[in-house]
């Protein structure tokens, strides 16, 4: 199974759940990258890098322009898709960790059916706070790298990924930012061999919308 990989909180606790499992195998991680950052998420490419040796994973990276058309990014996709199977013949399948977005699932779905892939999302459907609260309670550690500032206010951009910041969180806002609220960037959990030290820098408006803040990799490993 190929799991696509954001760099944030989701992607990281769908790997964690999937090992769980005897009757899957997660054999490498997708990525979409523009420039030098992940897609969205804005993670620099030195820290994606880091994550996928953490979880012990490889990587392929499906490299789209910004912006990015539906068509550019459904064209890197099926390329990215057709370098996994050369590397794996055999995989057909693909995980997400979508959440609640019934829309984004069947998108999905629709996209890999084409070329022969199935998606499986092991998160879908679970109650977002307690989720938010499991992934907490199990080691998992991140920091928002990305706020969409017409949906929460941008100085939770660089907070850690904690019991605080969901108390602080407006009733409105998913616990998990599954409507696109915030992205995070997982720098240690159960699914990491080893902690990624992050080193916080400025953050910046892009778009006039997304408060990005910049996190570059001080060191792997123990304190």
């Amino acid at each position: 199974m190929l799991l696509a990989w954001s760099g944030g909180k989701d992607a990281a606790w769908t790997l964690h759940t999937l090992r769980q499992r005897s009757d899957v195998e997660v054999v490498g991680l997708l990525t979409t990258v523009a420039g030098d950052r992940v897609a969205m998420q804005g993670i620099r490419r030195e820290v994606l890098h880091a994550q996928a040796v953490a979880a012990g994973l490889p990587l392929i990276e499906a490299a789209i322009p910004s912006p990015c058309s539906n068509a550019d990014y459904e064209t890197a996709m099926t390329q990215a898709l057709v370098e996994a199977k050369s590397r794996w013949p055999t995989l057909r399948t693909a995980a997400f960790g979508d959440l609640f977005l019934e829309d984004i699932r069947a998108y999905r779905e629709s996209q890999c059916a084409r070329i022969g892939w199935q998606v499986v999302t092991p998160l879908f459907g679970m109650d977002t706070s307690a989720l938010a609260r499991e992934m907490i309670a199990g080691g998992l550690r991140a920091r928002v790298c990305c706020v969409d500032t017409e949906q929460l206010d941008g100085r939770f951009a660089g907070r850690e990924f904690d019991e605080s910041l969901l108390r602080d969180l407006p009733p409105n806002v998913d616990p998990c930012g599954e409507n696109g609220e915030f992205h995070t960037c997982v720098y240690a959990g159960p699914m990491f061999s080893e902690s990624l030290h992050l080193r916080q820098g400025d953050t910046a408006l892009r778009d006039g919308r997304f408060a990005y803040t910049d996190f570059e990799l001080a060191f792997v490993g123990a304190t």
